[in-house]
């Protein structure tokens, strides 16, 4: 899988360990995260992401801040992305299963490097159940 990978300065370790264990599932990873912890803004890389995203350069995204909520925020402002905010393994899997989230978002204050790669890997493997969560799916853009 194509995947796009972006993060504040909150998330330099859990992009890291993430990226180390999605390369070594062979996925293809490009990141648009700073590396550092100095302070920027976090919809410059949650943008990023959310176009590839949107365009179909990757077949999912990860974006990563504080909180999870900015960056999310920022994801969601593009049509064809539902970025997810995620904490726990079962939140990932519901958000792919019931709303065909195609990008999950990380708190990483308040998630451990080991959660996020297990809901990581969670996201990448569930699929959308469609049915009746399709119908809904298809009522969250705006027209």
């Amino acid at each position: 899988m194509k995947i796009s990978i972006g993060n504040d300065h909150a998330g330099p370790d859990y992009k890291k360990a993430i990226v180390q264990y999605l390369e070594s599932q062979g996925h293809e990873i490009t990141n648009y995260g700073t590396n550092t912890f100095d302070s920027v803004d976090y919809p410059d890389f949650g943008h990023k992401v959310a176009i590839d995203v949107n365009d179909g350069k990757a077949d999912f995204g990860i974006i990563i801040c504080g909180s999870g909520n900015g960056i999310a925020m920022s994801a969601n402002k593009h049509q064809n992305v539902r970025a997810a905010l995620c904490w726990i393994k079962e939140i990932a899997s519901l958000a792919r299963q019931h709303n065909d989230a195609n990008i999950i978002s990380i708190p990483a204050r308040f998630t451990s490097i080991q959660q996020s790669i297990e809901m990581v890997d969670t996201f990448l493997t569930t699929n959308f159940e469609g049915g009746r969560h399709a119908t809904r799916v298809n009522k969250i853009m705006c027209q």
